[in-house]
């Protein structure tokens, strides 16, 4: 007794076309249609923006280290001899 049934649907979507006109009720269909997709449009927008900002503040600050660590050397060590390969034989 608390919701509507099918056929009360169909009476009210039937009122409602008698009393907007079949053109009138397809346009605000339409308009409404529009308003979703606009809003739709500026949401993405507003994301883009603020990727686009968040982008520009990370490359404008250097890159952080852990206060805990050095910076890792990574220049090649001269005094050290380079291991030479395995041969064939002693690989198996």
């Amino acid at each position: 007794m608390g919701s509507f049934s099918l056929i009360h649907w169909i009476i009210l979507g039937l009122f409602l076309l008698l009393l907007f006109g079949g053109n009138r009720f397809s346009n605000m269909m339409k308009d409404v249609a529009k308003g979703m997709k606009s809003f739709k449009e500026g949401m993405s927008d507003e994301e883009e923006d603020k990727r686009k900002r968040y982008d520009e503040q990370r490359r404008a600050e250097p890159p952080r280290l852990p206060r805990d660590q050095d910076p890792i050397d990574v220049t090649p060590q001269r005094d050290e001899p380079a291991a030479a390969p395995p041969r064939d034989d002693e690989a198996r």
